[in-house]
């Protein structure tokens, strides 16, 4: 315990005066905190080294859209059609821009270049707007990138966008469905179900609907897939969306009776959370083969 509470308190002095810090130091630094043990980038084995070396070596002009919320709308559209993609109803620099007379009565406010969460509204008549503005420009002013040094989002503009607010049948659970992705192939998958207040619960499958008995960052959950058009669609989607990237976790939130696009997530946990049992960080390591990847900044 007093072990654990060291760490962290390192941890949260490195994330606050870590700037100055090139992105390798301050990696090998979070990593040694996190599992106790030195960071291997000349021949990275695990999931979550190969995660760190993607950050510093895999750095592609191209994920940086992939990475923004509102941008990667637009390149979804176009690889498997705008009937997958949440309706967007506008998208603003800062809160005093949106025109709440010009939204319908449900929607969800959320920032371009974080993960920090959505604002729900269900009715703008129950609406708090003096706490969304607080909440979001707070978020305006906060970096996905320097925090775990995830690279693609030092270079997204903050901004507000205005989704449709996805809802499901009275009785109904919204899953989220993460395939993750290696080379081109879809090879596992998790299912998210259960949010309430904050947690979710996790199921891992392989593709073949089989479960997968290791858990990462969350509780275990009670969920079953069943084969159906649904999920190969899910699928296929997956494939679509992962061509020309040596990984990536491609999410889908489902209704029950209708698929979204939900993000592209480059790094699990930003690749600094254990597995439960540990192998399985060594087995989703083994599917990077960074022979296959150019450095490109």
């Amino acid at each position: 315990m007093l072990k654990q509470k060291i760490k962290n308190s390192l941890s949260g002095l490195l994330y606050r005066y870590g700037h100055k810090l090139s992105d390798e130091t301050y990696l090998r630094i979070l990593f040694f905190l996190k599992f106790d043990r030195p960071l291997n980038l000349k021949k990275p084995k695990t999931y979550n080294e190969k995660c760190q070396w993607l950050k510093l070596n895999y750095r592609k002009k191209e994920l940086i859209p992939l990475a923004d919320k509102y941008e990667v709308k637009k390149i979804v559209a176009q690889r498997i059609g705008e009937e997958f993609v949440v309706k967007n109803y506008g998208v603003w620099d800062n809160f005093d821009e949106i025109d709440f007379d010009q939204l319908p009565q449900k929607f969800v406010l959320k920032t371009t270049h974080d993960s920090t969460g959505a604002l729900i509204c269900r009715n703008k008549a129950d609406f708090d707007f003096e706490n969304a503005r607080l909440v979001l420009n707070k978020n305006l002013s906060k970096s996905a990138y320097w925090p775990v040094r995830e690279w693609a989002y030092k270079f997204i503009k903050p901004r507000i966008i205005a989704d449709e607010l996805i809802e499901v049948p009275p009785g109904k659970d919204l899953l989220d469905f993460k395939f993750f992705c290696f080379h081109g192939e879809p090879k596992i998958f998790l299912v998210e179900s259960e949010r309430v207040d904050k947690t979710v619960a996790d199921n891992f499958f392989d593709i073949e609907l089989n479960p997968i008995d290791f858990i990462q960052g969350g509780k275990k959950g009670e969920i079953t897939v069943e084969d159906s058009e649904d999920y190969r669609t899910m699928l296929s989607l997956a494939k679509k969306l992962c061509q020309d990237l040596p990984h990536i976790r491609v999410d889908f939130f489902y209704t029950g009776e209708k698929i979204y696009f939900a993000e592209y997530t480059f790094y699990q946990h930003a690749g600094i959370s254990k597995f439960y049992p540990e192998k399985w960080d060594d087995i989703l390591g083994s599917w990077i083969d960074l022979s296959k990847i150019n450095k490109l900044p």
